[in-house]
């Protein structure tokens, strides 16, 4: 077996696994099954033809990661999602949760993960990636940090802003009619 065999078999055994995790990354990302797609593809390519660079004993999960990751933001996609997009929100906000599953509970539950998708996806890309690196890929800080190539002290702040920003989205706001009703009510009622 020559050395080229042997790194080949090493890569695939390493990469292997990952790869619907890629994917999943990937797909959030992008917000595009084929796009995903491609961008795992491409991924794989550049870890594949890069892989003799690759420390051996290092984090492979997070070089494999960092790849998907530059790949995205090198793309003409990944420069588009970059862009700020604000956080005001257009729904109500989340429904009440009930314990059995009736047609109306399954709509909130539907509803509920649609509102926590749509507030996900806009995030600016730097808060969505630590978001989900740690929330769904339930990686470390450090697993994070070697990422993404920033210090931890930046995932940790990252992280704290992109929570805050889904709680800020996801919170119901008071309608300002209603609280204008109530107070104009309560001072015609002698209250």
């Amino acid at each position: 077996m020559s050395g080229a065999d042997l790194q080949l078999d090493s890569f695939e055994e390493l990469a292997m696994p990952l790869f619907n995790q890629l994917y999943n990354l990937a797909h959030w990302l992008t917000h595009n099954r084929e796009e995903a797609e491609d961008l795992v593809q491409e991924t794989y390519a550049k870890a594949l033809k890069g892989f003799s660079s690759f420390k051996s004993g290092t984090n492979f999960r997070a070089w494999m990661y960092r790849i998907l990751r530059n790949t995205f933001l090198s793309s003409r996609t990944g420069l588009k999602a970059t862009m700020t997009v604000p956080l005001d929100a257009e729904n109500d906000g989340p429904e009440i949760a009930v314990e059995q599953d009736t047609p109306d509970t399954l709509l909130c539950e539907r509803r509920n993960r649609e509102l926590l998708q749509s507030a996900i996806d806009e995030l600016p890309v730097y808060f969505r990636e630590v978001l989900l690196l740690c929330e769904v890929e339930e990686m470390s800080y450090q697993e994070i940090s070697e990422t993404l190539s920033v210090p931890i002290g930046t995932v940790m702040s990252r992280l704290s802003r992109a929570r805050k920003a889904l709680r800020d989205r996801l919170r119901p706001q008071p309608q300002v009619g209603t609280i204008t009703n109530a107070m104009e009510k309560g001072a015609n009622h002698g209250l």
